[in-house]
């Protein structure tokens, strides 16, 4: 298969739309949009077969991965109806594999993201209840050489004192305070427009599965590691 890279045209239009966020200009660029997306769509079909090489991808096509560029005024302050960015998210295949890779396009806020976005209520006990009991386990893996490289630390909203049911001197308090897990990995806009992008993000997000690994049998099973049903 022919390496499709992110095309430095379709950086320039994302910084035009920033420049120009109204219906008009976009109107009056409809097909430099389409063009632009089109590159990001297919940038992303290879990188899922990339990605189903080492591990299982549930999207079936880089057109249903990526998320829409319209904004939703209806309650935001900031009315521009335009997300300047090309944003795409990846989920694990089964419900026995957790977590998702997301991909986010922008000048000058270039990133990719893997972890756990919005743990629900009885997920996110569980999390904490493992770290409650297994924080070293995952200090060890947060601590990696190949996350430690590529993430530096882990990040995502916190609660601003402490859960419920846990005590506030717990040694692995700033683990337990998070309600998000996520890694992330920042990049510049010369990096995304390097032929060898594509290859960098893929071993980037290969390097999480550790952490992934372990987060799926948390969530999996209760806590005598048994297989919840």
């Amino acid at each position: 298969m022919k390496d499709i890279p992110i095309l430095a045209s379709s950086i320039t239009f994302l910084k035009s739309l920033a420049n120009n966020n109204n219906r008009e200009w976009f109107a009056e660029n409809k097909e430099t949009y389409i063009s632009a997306q089109n590159n990001i769509i297919a940038f992303i079909d290879q990188l899922i077969i990339l990605m189903n090489n080492h591990e299982s991808i549930e999207n079936v096509s880089g057109k249903k991965s990526l998320y829409r560029i319209y904004s939703d005024v209806r309650f935001s302050k900031d009315k521009s109806p335009y997300k300047p960015r090309f944003a795409a998210s990846l989920q694990r295949a089964t419900n026995l594999k957790r977590g998702g890779y997301y991909l986010n396009i922008q000048p000058g806020n270039n990133f990719l993201a893997c972890g756990f976005f919005s743990p629900n209520p009885d997920d996110l006990k569980r999390i904490r209840k493992d770290i409650d009991l297994n924080h070293k386990d995952w200090r060890k893996i947060l601590n990696s050489k190949s996350i430690k490289n590529n993430f530096l630390e882990l990040t995502g909203h916190t609660v601003p004192t402490f859960p419920k049911g846990f005590s506030q001197d717990h040694e692995a308090m700033d683990l337990i305070r998070h309600k998000q897990f996520i890694l992330k990995h920042n990049f510049t806009d010369k990096e995304v427009i390097d032929p060898k992008f594509i290859y960098n993000v893929n071993e980037i997000f290969k390097s999480v599965r550790p952490f992934f690994d372990y987060m799926s049998f948390v969530l999996t099973t209760d806590l005598n590691g048994e297989l919840k049903v």
